[in-house]
């Protein structure tokens, strides 16, 4: 059983992922829905909106997907990458460590590039546009940034050289990560403390959320929030002073309507606020 289901996901890569993806988002949903004493029709009302932007971003995530197992396959075939400078690389152990750790700060590059150019800020405030930050959230990706990005995984790929299997288990990491982060469910403080000095936590990537600078521009990272640390990029905000939303995109009405959303990016820039 093991064997075969270790078969699957190694030959259908892109298949196991979606599948990973849709158990979380709805298990985490549904325990939101419980806890969160809400009614179902207000939730599903946001919820709906943001579940639409998973039907416009698959079909390109699944076919950008292929170009990026071909260029891991070339990049190890031809012992291409960064990787392959790395001492001791082939120790099992030293390869995945390095390798999530090159391909982390490479997704924590990507964020800050994605929030420093007005053009690819067009794309990605869609995704900070979300006036509430619940799972449903992690879903809301306008699809031009969806093509960007997995063009940038690409690139990142072909700098690195990891192997699929490297990829595969980041894939399962970055994925639980990104759901969690965007959970309504906070951790405690003393938690959040201990664990946010290594993960990008839910109280963390919530600040991310909030609707101001400097706020917007910190807790980059994508798993790992050590590159923050690094980069003078961390911080932190109580969820009391917490608002959700981009200023300069606050009206509920365009917030809550998927074509409304899906203009946002081909109309004039404004710039976020200090």
């Amino acid at each position: 059983m093991i064997v075969a289901l270790k078969h699957f996901f190694f030959q259908h890569e892109d298949a196991a992922q979606v599948l990973i993806y849709a158990g979380l988002i709805t298990s985490l949903w549904l325990a939101e829905f419980i806890f969160s004493f809400e009614g179902l029709t207000k939730k599903w009302k946001h919820t709906s909106t943001n579940i639409l932007f998973i039907f416009s971003a698959l079909p390109i995530q699944l076919l950008l997907t292929v170009f990026i197992v071909m260029i891991s396959n070339w990049a190890v075939l031809h012992h291409w990458g960064l990787i392959n400078f790395v001492p001791f690389r082939h120790n099992r152990w030293v390869y995945y460590i390095v390798m999530f750790c090159m391909m982390d700060l490479c997704e924590y590059i990507y964020h800050v590039t994605m929030h420093k150019f007005d053009t690819l800020w067009k794309f990605h405030l869609v995704h900070h546009s979300d006036l509430r930050v619940d799972v449903s959230t992690t879903v809301r990706e306008h699809p031009g940034e969806t093509c960007i990005r997995t063009c940038f995984l690409m690139l990142w790929v072909f700098i690195c050289g990891p192997a699929i299997s490297v990829l595969l288990l980041r894939q399962l990491f970055q994925t639980f990560a990104n759901v969690i982060a965007h959970t309504e469910f906070r951790l405690s403080h003393r938690v959040n403390k201990v664990v946010g000095l290594i993960f990008i936590t839910p109280n963390l990537h919530h600040v991310h959320h909030h609707y101001q600078l400097p706020y917007t521009d910190c807790n980059y990272g994508d798993v790992l929030s050590i590159w923050d640390r690094l980069f003078g990029t961390y911080c932190e905000l109580d969820k009391e002073e917490t608002v959700f939303g981009i200023d300069t995109h606050m009206d509920e009405d365009t917030n809550a309507r998927y074509l409304n959303i899906i203009k946002v990016p081909f109309q004039k820039l404004e710039r976020k606020k200090e």
